[in-house]
């Protein structure tokens, strides 16, 4: 059986970032760096990038690995930097997982091969792929509200013997099963849904990949630091403190286009510029988000 690990591998808290944009649709790297820095000293131990909330079906495989360079050259040792190697093409994924390496990220999150529903093995084969393709440490994806597929627990106990699989984000909405496979895999486990973040501590979880981190990173961190010091009281109360912000950011479907609006209106990004088929919201929807935040981050 394996062992357990240690201590969590890419640290408590991630968040999955935003690509800015620029208006006319190009890569805003220079906001990307300052973004990078503003989320590890609001006390990320992490950041995830060329993810979903990072649009990266919508970005190319060399935008990807500038946004990486630029990022990790942005926040040198201070954060870890798990880069996407994400596609339902096994090929495409591995040459992803290998530029990532080559541009410096620290760590690979390598979701489920998605739209075309292989069986189990073949997505363990998939996985067991993308980390061969590199010397990086894996975190992997199990998201079936996206994916079509979720992992089956022979699956993640196969996968969770290879060297370099070290963990996973879980966005299953499942935290029963999550403490079932934990200790047969040893997998270090993050809660994959903002939402879900108490259970998934109660039952283990060491850490979270957000969306709301965006906002209330700081906040976060000390719900885990929180929970895994035996303090859950305290915990609930930061929690209860922060959900106004977790229901503005995922409770429509699109984190990307609430995460990006929103850092826009406090000047965080130079503006919420999206690429096709994502829309930006409209008057409607940005007076929404602007009335949400005010709310949800007025002083209490």
């Amino acid at each position: 059986m394996p062992a357990t690990p240690a201590a969590p591998p890419f640290g408590a808290l991630l968040t999955a970032m935003v690509t800015p944009m620029t208006d006319d649709g190009e890569l805003d790297l220079d906001a990307a760096a300052r973004l990078a820095v503003h989320l590890v000293d609001s006390g990320h131990d992490g950041l995830v990038l060329n993810g979903t909330t990072g649009e990266a079906p919508t970005t190319s495989d060399a935008e990807k690995a500038e946004l990486v360079r630029v990022v990790v050259e942005a926040i040198g040792d201070r954060a870890v930097v798990l880069a996407g190697a994400g596609s339902y093409d096994t090929r495409h994924a591995v040459g992803l997982a290998r530029q990532a390496a080559e541009a410096g990220a620290d760590g690979l999150l390598a979701v489920t091969p998605y739209y075309s529903r292989p069986s189990q093995d073949g997505v363990v084969a998939h996985l067991t792929a993308v980390a061969d393709a590199s010397d990086l440490p894996v975190m992997l994806y199990d998201v079936p509200a996206r994916a079509g597929l979720r992992l089956g627990a022979d699956s993640l106990r196969t996968l969770a013997e290879h060297p370099r699989i070290t963990a996973i984000k879980d966005a299953t909405e499942d935290p029963l099963a999550a403490f079932r496979l934990m200790p047969e895999t040893g997998l270090a486990w993050y809660c994959g849904d903002d939402s879900l973040l108490l259970p998934f501590l109660a039952v283990g979880a060491v850490g979270l990949v957000s969306m709301a981190g965006h906002l209330v990173g700081e906040q976060l961190a000390q719900v885990i630091a929180l929970a895994q010091a035996g303090e859950p009281e305290r915990a609930r109360e930061v929690f209860r403190s922060v959900l106004p912000v977790i229901d503005l950011i995922a409770g429509t479907g699109n984190g990307a286009l609430r995460a990006k609006l929103a850092l826009s209106l406090l000047g965080r990004i130079p503006g919420p510029a999206m690429r096709l088929p994502q829309l930006p919201a409209d008057e409607v929807e940005t007076a929404e988000v602007r009335a949400a935040l005010s709310a949800a981050l007025a002083p209490r």
